[in-house]
């Protein structure tokens, strides 16, 4: 039969057997070959990088991205689930770095691009096994057998045709982007690079004279770093902000209006107040004449006002002193007005050969550019200033943001497809879609797409010195024009280095520019270039475009989920993914960032092994809403396990025990809806409820209403089904109240099973075979070979649920009053009244009686008999309006009939009062009610139901409840003594004249409910123990007797 059912909610060791079972058994591919002819839902993977460790944060993206497809293939969906490597950048380029033992560019090239790319290929690797295991663990299923990897030949080839195809269409040139650099090392550094080295330093700021064109006035401009204004082209406001035009001493300026008194000296007149916007346009003259050729040389308009939100006007004087070469708000002000590109520094970070400083280190040459103003009479102020300074981690340096030559893809040309794109995915939670990424859609800027690295895909541009460009779209096409391109050419520097191309224009060698692609290209691509299209693979990648499903986290809202959809834009003009459900980061329990230098990181190694995949699953599933921050923590996640997990793995036990006990094979029987009693009625419709309420959940993508539908279905079937039902499970022989017992449980195990599959999918698979497969060897080889279960809708009972909603709320309300009553369950009461909105029928007035142990319910509309009010004066609203009479309001409030003047207070809104001809009205914000219990009875309620007890015991109630107390007591030893459920025994009992009269006077329950054989008054034997009971001392035996 089934196979016995450990209690143990050590789950790890389990799951291990499942993860074998289902390697064994190659059940993820055949969950994918048994639905080839099922329409096909694809799935994206946003591929890691092998050469770091796993973290927590993985777990959370691997179970959501492993639910949703295992959801849709039991739905009937082909759902393909290709792995991919996310294998170039930088990160890989620093671990081999670090490796060798070398440090920056320089040493690299020395050491050589050959071997340094080879261990950049063997580094990506690193941790593929440990990745790989970790997938295992968790549940992710996904093809990593035959895995997209982004530093083959195939997906490289792939992203040369989209980049020819950007470079067809006029969006790829040749720009400049901003980058911390240090001119020493004679590299730019990374974000995280720059982080390391800052210092705090004392310099000079200049406020400086910018003279109007055609005006006796000035405008003042602001600058931390003096040595750029010899390459200023451009003066900065702010569109919105208000500026002025002052007359000041002898000097008439332009600055902004709310910086005026901290700037300016003296008294000043305002000439005349404008919007930044209106400032637009206005030209000025260049404070050096370093410049001027090199703009006309350009051809490009330079020296007056442009506008742009970046200045603010917390310092200064709201206008800034625009150089696009040395600032990325600069840059991009730079290519919205196109201003020309003046860069008076080389790249040791010297004044050029163009200013009288020639020579001369920028930080240096400051005080010198100051003077020169000083002498021309164009410098108001150099106040000095503190703060904190990007310097070089390696050599200590100042680091300088300097523009260095790049290639861009041109976004800005299609941010309305972008925005109109966007607008067409489903977005979990709408918020971010709308608000984040629309938010920086709107404000998209071009992608500086080039990186001056060795380990990324080549750009695929080949220049000539006739000035001609071409880009290679395909190897059949470099080799078509290439005179020494060799047959096994691989597409990495410094192979592809050496391969030159023909000029189409003027005949003589092309080569290829030295940079490499920017690594989220190779991500974004990954729709395509993973089934190397257009290559090979057309139809299959045409079946598998857009996504129907992606998720990261929300740190992706610039990274991944841009990349894709920046990708998809330029080549297909379309959304790449129709749903996205966007995570939140995994904090530590008290909300903080986890980082092993706080030492509050956990280890997901360490967490699966002590926790088990499904219990974290189902914390990140039911916890909050995917897109909020996950606080994990192990009380939290043994907490989700025992209420969840623990219940439904008790349940399925308590069926085994009974099913193996009566030889019981479900597949010998039939469900007879007709012959059911209400109590299995009522469970079948929770259980097609319950169905309905999973499959909408999760096709609408909503993860914790799924959860807490099925935590409080199993709670229900536990708790209230279960134990309503046991005693149907212990009746001797096999009438059909039994069969209809074990049926109706079997199926809602196994529906549950199955619905709850996706989720714990270790858990349900151990629990599928052993009641499926153990008695039916022609079902489906696994739980995840099966079709979510469909739903009954004859078996929903709407009527029913809401009566056994209603039983259940009387039940736990009478349960508080027993609480507060301080009577155990097991003493008998003798009435309840209930006065509610439905009242319910003879069969469920029995359920709350057996329940609550009361001997009669009754349902009235009136409770007033054993309930009244008291009210008091709420101090803060009633003592500003009524404080004279606050003595009076108090004696009347003390002195009212509860009942009646809570009845006015529902009828009129308000409570009058008269003293001495001062009206007072108080409302129920004006009053503290309390409800007032009459002795002997004991209340609980809330808008809708309201429950009494009675509760007065009679001598023949608390005789009872002994009893049930004896029992309880002797059913506690059975189970401490290690006696199974069958087993009968012999009753011993000594040392209390009282337990001897009530073992004589119900001997007869006694024996039946705890199968004793034999009770034995006056002696002692078997297991024995001490008890008080209810205030009496006793001595009890048990011992086994018979199986």
């Amino acid at each position: 039969m089934y196979e016995k059912v450990s209690t143990n909610m050590n789950f790890v060791e389990r799951e291990k057997n499942i993860e074998k079972f289902w390697a064994d058994n190659h059940i993820f591919e055949k969950s994918v070959d048994s639905r080839k002819e099922g329409e096909t839902y694809t799935f994206y993977d946003g591929p890691p990088t092998a050469n770091g460790k796993p973290h927590i944060g993985h777990v959370l993206t691997r179970v959501i991205k492993d639910m949703i497809p295992r959801y849709r293939t039991m739905k009937g969906y082909m759902v393909p689930r290709k792995a991919g490597w996310d294998t170039h950048g930088l990160p890989v380029e620093l671990e081999v770095e670090k490796m060798l033992g070398l440090d920056g560019k320089e040493q690299i090239e020395e050491y050589g691009l050959e071997p340094f790319i080879e261990h950049c290929k063997e580094s990506v690797w690193k941790y593929k096994g440990m990745w790989e295991d970790f997938s295992a663990t968790v549940g992710f299923w996904a093809d990593m057998d035959n895995p997209y990897v982004t530093y083959h030949n195939d997906f490289i080839e792939s992203e040369w045709w989209a980049l020819k195809k950007i470079w067809e269409k006029g969006l790829l040139y040749k720009g400049f982007k901003i980058v911390p650099y240090c001119p020493r090392c004679g590299t730019p550094l990374s974000s995280h690079e720059v982080a390391q080295g800052y210092k705090d330093v004392k310099e000079r700021s200049a406020i400086v004279r910018f003279k109007v064109k055609g005006e006796d006035a000035y405008i003042l401009a602001w600058t931390t770093t003096p040595w750029t204004l010899p390459s200023n082209v451009a003066l900065c406001v702010n569109p919105d902000e208000n500026y002025v035009k002052v007359k000041n001493g002898d000097y008439t300026y332009y600055l902004a209006e709310a910086l005026c008194d901290t700037v300016l000296e003296g008294e000043y007149t305002v000439l005349e107040t404008y919007k930044g916007k209106e400032l637009e346009y206005k030209e000025y003259e260049p404070l050096f004449d370093y410049a001027v050729d090199i703009c006309a040389k350009q051809k490009k308009k330079a020296f007056y006002v442009v506008c742009d939100g970046y200045v603010t006007l917390t310092d200064g004087t709201g206008v800034v002193h625009t150089a696009p070469a040395f600032g990325e708000d600069d840059s991009k002000v730079g290519r919205k007005y196109d201003l020309p590109f003046v860069q008076l520094v080389d790249a040791k970070g010297e004044m050029t050969a163009e200013t009288p400083w020639a020579g001369i280190f920028v930080k240096k040459a400051d005080p010198l550019v100051l003077q020169a103003l000083e002498e021309k009479g164009l410098l108001f102020a150099a106040p000095n200033f503190e703060h904190s300074y990007p310097h070089c981690w390696r050599c200590d340096t100042p680091l300088i943001y300097y523009a260095r030559e790049s290639w861009f893809i041109k976004m800005t040309a299609v941010k309305d497809d972008l925005i109109r794109n966007n607008n067409t995915i489903n977005w979990i939670p709408e918020s971010i879609g709308k608000g984040r990424f629309g938010d920086w859609l709107e404000n998209v800027q071009d992608w500086g797409i080039s990186r001056n690295r060795y380990w990324g895909t080549p750009l695929n541009i080949w220049e000539c010195e006739c000035g001609c460009q071409h880009s290679i779209g395909s190897i059949e096409e470099l080799k078509s024009m290439s005179p020494n391109c060799p047959d096994d050419i691989e597409l990495h520097r410094p192979f592809i280095d050496n391969v030159t191309i023909t000029c189409p224009e003027c005949g003589r060698q092309m080569k290829r520019v030295p940079e490499v692609i920017d690594c989220w290209f190779d991500s974004g691509a990954m729709p395509f270039a993973q089934h190397h299209y257009p290559f090979e693979n057309k139809e299959l990648f045409e079946q598998q475009f857009p996504a129907d499903f992606i998720s990261e986290a929300v740190d992706q809202t610039r990274g991944w989920f841009y990349s894709l959809l920046a990708i998809s834009t330029l080549i297909f003009n379309k959304a790449p993914y129709k749903n996205v459900i966007v995570l939140g980061h995994v904090q530590d329990e008290n909300g903080q960032k986890m980082s092993k230098s706080k030492g509050n990181a956990v280890d997901p190694f360490d967490a699966l092994e002590t926790y088990g995949a499904d219990a974290i699953r189902w914390y990140f599933y039911i916890n909050s809403a995917p897109w909020l921050p996950n606080r994990f923590h192990g009380k939290a996640v043994t907490e989700g396990q025992r209420k969840f997990m623990g219940t439904l793995w008790n349940t399925y036990a308590f069926f085994v025990l009974y099913a193996n006990i009566d030889e019981f094979d479900a597949t010998n029987y039939q469900l007879e809806y007709d012959k059911l009693p209400v109590m299995d009625k009522w469970l079948l419709s929770k259980l097609n409820t319950l169905v309905k309420d999973v499959d909408e959940n999760l096709a609408n993508y909503r993860i914790p209403e799924a959860a807490r539908a099925l935590q409080d279905f199993v709670d229900d079937m536990s708790n209230w089904y279960v134990r309503r039902s046991r005693e149907r499970f212990w009746a001797n022989g096999m009438g059909q109240d039994k069969i209809n017992a074990y049926m109706t449980l079997y199926t809602a195990l196994v529906t549950v099973a199955k619905t709850a599959a996706p989720m714990i999918p270790f858990m349900t698979e151990d629990i599928y075979q052993n009641l499926v497969r153990s008695i039916d060897k022609t079902a489906p080889e696994s739980v995840h070979l099966c079709d979510f279960p469909a739903v009954n809708e004859a078996w929903i009972d709407k009527k029913l649920e809401a009566d056994m909603d209603e039983v259940l709320k009387i039940v736990v309300m009478g349960r508080a009053a027993r609480n507060t009553a301080a009577i155990k369950n097991r003493q008998p009461i003798g009435r309840m009244f209930v006065k509610a909105e439905n009242e319910l029928s003879e069969f469920y007035q029995e359920i709350i009686e057996e329940e609550l142990n009361v001997k009669k319910v009754e349902f009235t509309d009136d409770v007033r008999a054993f309930t009244s009010y008291s009210f008091k004066p709420q101090l803060k609203t009633v003592g500003p309006k009524y404080g004279k009479q606050l003595g009076n309001i108090k004696n009347a409030l003390a002195n009212l009939d509860g009942n009646a003047a809570m009845d006015t207070l529902n009828e009129t809104g308000k409570l009058t009062f008269n003293f001495d001809g001062t009206e007072v009205e108080l409302t129920k914000d004006d009053l503290l009610i309390d409800t007032a219990q009459m002795e002997g009875f004991v209340s609980e309620g809330d808008n809708t139901v309201t429950v009494v007890l009675d509760t007065n015991l009679t001598p023949e109630l608390i005789e009872e409840g002994l009893v049930r107390e004896i029992i309880s007591k002797i059913q506690t030893m059975r189970k401490e003594a290690g006696f199974e459920v069958m087993n009968h025994i012999a009753l011993y009992a000594s040392g209390n004249e009282r337990i001897a009269q009530i073992l004589e006077k119900y001997g007869d329950e006694i024996r039946e409910d705890v199968l004793a054989d034999s009770i034995l008054e006056g002696q002692t034997g078997g297991y024995t123990k001490e008890w008080n009971i209810n205030g009496e001392t006793v001595t009890l035996g048990v011992e086994k007797t018979r199986d």
